[in-house]
């Protein structure tokens, strides 16, 4: 039993981190591979793959995942930001990458095939992306002789334009929204709102009008017989099957026709063997996450801390909700996997990430350990005893 005596490494990041946030990161993982027993043979088999190829390899991309969500939880908000630094200009240069060199996939090009294995560059840009974003904007409000605001304006159009090249749509909208939540936390005006608000309708239309597949996704969703709706159609499906208390672990039939059961349309496969009650849990667990981190977040003493750990919890907020409602058919497809249950390595990357910014980032810290970072008046004066940050 590690006790609060001790001065170890472990013993000080396990009584500082949210043991919360860490245990509903940990349960979503567990859940996950469980679910993924239900969902990925029927796969593997219609893909003439051996039954468990799927399950062997994403019990490996668990095993990474936690493995980098703890160890990034253990970094300090200085450490944070220079390795989202590091990822962010990595990711970035491997996203121009793809227009280049990237695996066509449906008229996209969003993968590298690298040796071994295939990464999708912008699951790894975009926590990145995040604490860049919150650190300019966090910058803002304590060192007033720099240009936070034109580089947190930069750095936008900055990661967004490769995306839009690739086409990424999901992922652009996605990021774009995040970044307009930290600009508005960080106290922007009211024609700022109104200005970002008609920026992304125009973006929307003019994505609309020449994008051929964004047009046809948003038609098949306003026009349920313009087009092939076929995958919608059997997620809805595998809810009515699944009633309540579901079918029964494996005992599900819809999947079987259902192309991505094992990735973004997992919720549905969940709702057929499981019943609406477990989704139910699910969603409460991913709203606990939400909820837990912006109360860490906003009762965080350190601007950047309190920036970068909102903008990570809505990055998994809004991924987690999107997925989930494009499985309902609330919107338009967008391609994007549910955090920590879906299959696949960069997804779990990513969202490993995010979840180990997090839990760095709100991890109780005294005050003292801040003042490098805030304004002089709220430096903890000398001789006084610090308190604890962060809640």
């Amino acid at each position: 039993m590690v006790t609060r005596a001790e001065r170890t490494t472990f013993g000080e990041w396990w009584w500082t981190i949210d043991r919360w946030l860490l245990f509903s990161f940990v349960a979503l993982m567990v859940s996950g591979f469980l679910f993924g027993l239900a969902a990925y043979p029927p796969v593997a088999n219609k893909l003439g793959l051996p039954t468990f190829h799927f399950v062997n390899r994403q019990a490996a991309f668990l095993l990474m995942a936690g493995a980098i969500m703890v160890g990034t939880s253990f970094l300090n908000p200085r450490q944070v930001r220079r390795l989202a630094l590091l990822l962010f200009l990595a990711g970035l240069g491997m996203v121009i990458l793809t227009l280049f060199y990237g695996a066509e996939v449906k008229g996209a090009r969003r993968w590298l095939n690298l040796p071994g294995f295939s990464l999708q560059p912008s699951e790894i840009l975009k926590p990145a992306f995040v604490v860049m974003a919150a650190w300019a904007f966090s910058e803002r409000q304590s060192r007033q002789d720099m240009p936070s605001l034109t580089i947190a304006m930069l750095i936008l159009p900055l990661a967004v334009v490769p995306l839009i090249r690739q086409p990424d749509l999901g992922q652009t909208i996605l990021i774009s929204a995040v970044w307009c939540g930290l600009f508005f936390l960080a106290g922007l005006h009211i024609l700022w709102v109104i200005g970002l608000a008609g920026l992304g309708v125009s973006g929307l239309f003019l994505a609309y009008r020449f994008l051929p597949h964004v047009t046809d996704r948003i038609d098949r969703f306003l026009n349920k017989g313009n087009g092939d709706t076929f995958q919608t159609d059997m997620a809805l499906e595998s809810f009515l099957s699944g009633g309540w208390f579901g079918r029964g672990p494996g005992e599900g039939t819809v999947k079987r026709s259902l192309p991505d059961s094992h990735t973004d349309f997992l919720f549905s496969v969940i709702g057929e063997e499981f019943g609406a009650i477990t989704c139910i849990l699910v969603v409460l667990v991913f709203g606990f996450i939400v909820v837990r981190g912006m109360m860490r977040a906003r009762a965080n003493a350190d601007p950047f801390c309190r920036m970068a750990g909102a903008g990570l919890v809505m990055l998994f907020g809004l991924q987690s909700f999107i997925n989930m409602a494009v499985n309902l058919n609330l919107v338009p497809p967008k391609g994007m996997t549910l955090p920590f249950l879906s299959y696949g390595g960069s997804s779990l990357l990513s969202v490993a990430l995010t979840s180990g910014f997090l839990l760095a980032l709100t991890r109780k810290r005294p005050k003292s350990a801040l003042t490098d970072r805030m304004p002089a008046h709220q430096a903890v004066p000398r001789g006084a005893m610090p308190q604890p940050a962060g809640g």
